[in-house]
């Protein structure tokens, strides 16, 4: 059930916010609270495979921004291939573009529906609450706005590849890659990129089959590349990226140029 913000602890979301989200990051913490606080701001739970909306419906917005606090990734999946187009984590937020507000009113698409693959906690901020933070804040204006050209570079990634297996997966992990460090959230203090990836969602947003995805994987593991999931780590879908540089090289490759692939087992 839908937790009202007014239940919480005033101060601990507003420094959460102002702490740990793209959006908020070194904003005043008591200013934040003047803001959100005065609103039906809610904080609810979102279960896996569960519908949230469907972006782009003619004719319709929404009236909320989601704030992504734990859990996910939340994904956006395009019709008719169900192919998945968007992935957010913690840190972000996701559903601008389907608010009438800046680069919402003219950005248009075909129906997307957004979902939580994983189950996420996430916090509805309405509209007019957006509203005023974007009218009063510079700093919050400008990173309202990247948010836009972060979603259009990310689809970038995925279209700027052809169907050679090790390309593709590179090309999805570089997407989240360049989303993940525009966004503060990423690399880890040792340089390394630490995603909950299920096979499913690269297998969908990379167009190949699970058993390709396994193998392009695993060659990616003897390469160097990605580092096997750890016993600690929360997922067993954790891919750790190791060498950004190198994942970059396979994404600039053409086909027949990756030494690994196809995977030859040792």
């Amino acid at each position: 059930m839908a937790k009202r913000i007014r239940d919480l602890a005033e101060h601990d979301l507003a420094k959460m916010l102002a702490q740990s989200n793209y959006l908020f990051k070194g904003l005043d913490e008591i200013w934040v609270a003047n803001y959100v606080l005065l609103q039906s701001v809610e904080r609810v739970k979102l279960y896996a495979s569960q519908p949230i909306y469907t972006a782009f419906r003619a004719g319709e917005s929404i009236d909320v921004l989601y704030i992504v606090v734990t859990g996910g990734p939340v994904i956006v999946r395009g019709t008719p291939l169900d192919r998945v187009i968007g992935v957010t984590y913690p840190g972000s937020c996701f559903g601008m573009r389907s608010l009438p507000l800046s680069y919402g009113l003219i950005s248009h698409g075909f129906p997307s529906l957004v979902e939580a693959y994983k189950t996420a906690d996430v916090i509805k901020i309405p509209l007019e609450t957006v509203q005023n933070f974007y009218k009063d804040s510079e700093m919050f204006r400008k990173r309202y706005d990247l948010l836009f050209e972060l979603r259009e570079k990310f689809q970038y990634h995925l279209l700027n590849c052809s169907t050679y297996p090790p390309q593709a997966v590179a090309a999805l992990l570089r997407a989240l890659i360049y989303q993940e460090r525009e966004l503060g959230n990423q690399p880890e203090p040792n340089g390394t990129y630490v995603f909950d990836l299920p096979i499913d969602v690269i297998a969908r947003a990379s167009q190949l089959n699970h058993r390709t995805v396994e193998q392009v994987l695993k060659g990616m593991r003897q390469a160097k590349l990605i580092e096997q999931p750890k016993p600690s780590d929360v997922s067993n879908d954790i891919v750790r990226i190791l060498d950004p540089e190198g994942l970059k090289e396979t994404y600039s490759s053409t086909r027949d140029k990756v030494h690994w692939w196809p995977l030859r087992e040792k």
